[in-house]
């Protein structure tokens, strides 16, 4: 994935300007990109970007659950049910 340079953020000059920068980011609605140690450590969102990404993974979640459901349903066979009296009686 490529990156602006000018979106990274070194984290020491973060704690210097994290109010400056929570403001440039509330303005622009670009990510900042925090480094420590010249590694990639956190991406810092606005909280409209943030709440748009929770909204797509719970999209993703229920239609994985729709796929488990419809492939469950494709394998089964009413043969196979067990009656509640049944499973008492065993008990």
């Amino acid at each position: 994935m490529l990156t602006k340079t000018k979106q990274m953020l070194p984290i020491t000059r973060l704690q210097k300007e994290l109010t400056q920068t929570v403001r440039d980011l509330s303005d622009s609605g670009k990510p900042v990109y925090i480094m420590k140690n010249n590694n990639m450590e956190a991406v810092l969102l606005s909280y409209n970007e943030y709440e748009y990404l929770k909204e797509i993974e719970e999209i993703f979640e229920q239609l994985e659950i729709k796929n488990i459901i419809e492939i469950r349903s494709e394998q089964y066979d009413p043969k196979n049910n067990v009656l509640w009296e049944n499973i008492m009686e065993e008990m």
